[in-house]
């Protein structure tokens, strides 16, 4: 399908957009997303720094998280929404290219870290949640909030065990 010029995929463009309901359910995804960041910002006041939410392509909703540990060793965490697979995913990311080259280097053989290939934005991406309920806002943040402090507990003990 990508083999196609862009204005050959113009029409299935307009199709997809003339219901509305593409438009409808990214915001509505975005404001989710959105209410999580301030969740994380409020929970881990003190403990993580939150940056702002980022939705620029239709393709990923995210926000970082640091704390003094990965400021420390340049790395970042992200929440990120997944517009593709709908579900929430944890990214470790470096600071720069050099720093997530090092760390998928170091973590190869991780249970997260595909050893073939590094991913394109991160050290590695895994499932944060992967069948998310969009409709019961209050299970989603909890949901989120579980399986962040289960994961991201799990993978300092990783970072501290391969320094």
């Amino acid at each position: 399908m990508l083999d196609k010029s862009l204005n050959a995929r113009i029409p299935a463009y307009k199709k997809a957009f003339a219901s509305g309901e593409i438009q409808k359910t990214y915001q509505n995804l975005v404001g989710i997303a959105q209410n999580i960041r301030t969740d994380f910002s409020k929970k881990y006041e003190g403990e993580y720094t939150v940056a702002n939410l980022l939705h620029g392509y239709i393709d990923f909703t995210y926000f970082y998280l640091q704390n003094d540990y990965l400021k420390k060793h340049k790395l970042k965490f992200a929440i990120v929404l997944n517009h593709q697979r709908a579900h929430f995913e944890l990214w470790l990311l470096g600071q720069t290219k050099d720093v997530q080259a090092r760390y998928w280097k170091k973590l190869k053989g991780v249970k997260w870290v595909n050893d073939q290939a590094m991913p394109e934005y991160s050290i590695f991406e895994t499932i944060l949640l992967p069948l998310p309920d969009f409709d019961d806002f209050k299970i989603l943040s909890k949901s989120v909030h579980r399986a962040f402090g289960s994961l991201s507990k799990e993978i300092f003990e990783i970072l501290v065990a391969y320094e």
